[in-house]
């Protein structure tokens, strides 16, 4: 996921940079008469690459669970798109008749938009409603979480999605403040934590919004569904192209794409002889990174890891 800081949006158009837009579309290796899925179609800008790629037997399934993606959709009939998390990939794939796809993209960053939007509540800059929900149809926000959760709860939330250093103080901090204040804004939460704040204030802050928006959206339970529907979703030769903001979610993908599952791999008994079928072949060894160029154009990519893995 993306940290805290955003580009400066100067109009409409610039809703969202797309990160590493050319090393996705060389990953993805589209193919004119191919069907790809865009997992997060946000503002569009990846899936305009692939647009753009496509001749006119091409399709692009676009998934998105925000409903201000749906200004972003445009006007060409080799475009599906499916107000829904990704987490429904497969079915909805299933549902339109779409039969294993050449290529899937996701970008599990939030947007810039939605950064700069400050009554979603993702940002620290801004004052707003401490929401944070990306499909607004959900019950669970961040507020409730900070309201409700137990001291247990909170401390290894902090702790495994934000790697907040002094995360147990932090939850006990917000257990007992609690009990005299309610929080409904972001303002009033940052005032509430202000006394625990350790370190830089800004990146401390950002790792507590991300462990919170992580919850709020099931994040990390949304990524393994969808990997675990690419087996079937994906044709034996198509390509899966995934950009990371975290470790949390980097180590996921790479486990998946290396063994097929989310346990580390362990040495094998060395009396018994297993053969284990490999089903993706990764594309770079390393994950891909933004250039010197990007990263000055658009700071947003400087967490960003790609991952890019053909089916076998």
């Amino acid at each position: 996921m993306a940290d805290n800081d955003s580009i400066d949006n100067t109009s409409d158009i610039v809703y969202h940079v797309p990160v590493l837009f050319e090393e996705v579309l060389e990953g993805l290796d589209i193919k004119k008469e191919g069907v790809y899925v865009d997992c997060t179609f946000g503002g569009g800008g990846h899936s305009r690459g692939i647009i753009d790629r496509l001749g006119e037997k091409g399709k692009l399934v676009a998934f998105d669970q925000d409903a201000d993606a749906v200004k972003n959709i445009p006007a060409d009939e080799r475009v599906l798109f499916v107000p829904q998390n990704f987490r429904y990939i497969q079915r909805f794939l299933r549902l339109y008749k779409i039969g294993p796809v050449d290529g899937v993209l996701a970008d599990l960053g939030v947007s810039s938009h939605q950064f700069d939007e400050g009554e979603r509540g993702f940002s620290i800059r801004f004052d707003g409603p401490l929401d944070m929900r990306m499909d607004q149809r959900e019950t669970l926000t961040a507020a409730s979480i900070i309201a409700n959760y137990s001291e247990g709860k909170l401390h290894l939330l902090f702790e495994q999605f934000g790697e907040v250093s002094n995360s147990k103080t932090l939850a006990k901090h917000i257990v007992e403040a609690r009990k005299q204040t309610q929080v409904q804004t972001i303002l009033q939460f940052k005032a509430m934590i202000a006394p625990v704040v350790k370190g830089n204030p800004n990146k401390y802050l950002a790792q507590v919004f991300q462990a919170l928006r992580i919850e709020v959206n099931g994040e990390m339970e949304v990524l393994k569904e969808m990997l675990l529907q690419l087996n079937e979703v994906v044709k034996v030769g198509g390509r899966v192209a995934i950009i990371t903001f975290h470790s949390l979610e980097d180590r996921l993908v790479k486990q998946f794409f290396k063994n097929g599952s989310f346990k580390e791999e362990v040495d094998d008994n060395p009396f018994v002889q297993t053969i284990k079928e490999q089903k993706w072949r990764l594309v770079n060894k390393k994950p891909i990174t933004a250039t010197d160029k990007e990263l000055k154009v658009n700071k947003r990519s400087r967490s960003a890891k790609l991952r890019v893995a053909e089916k076998l």
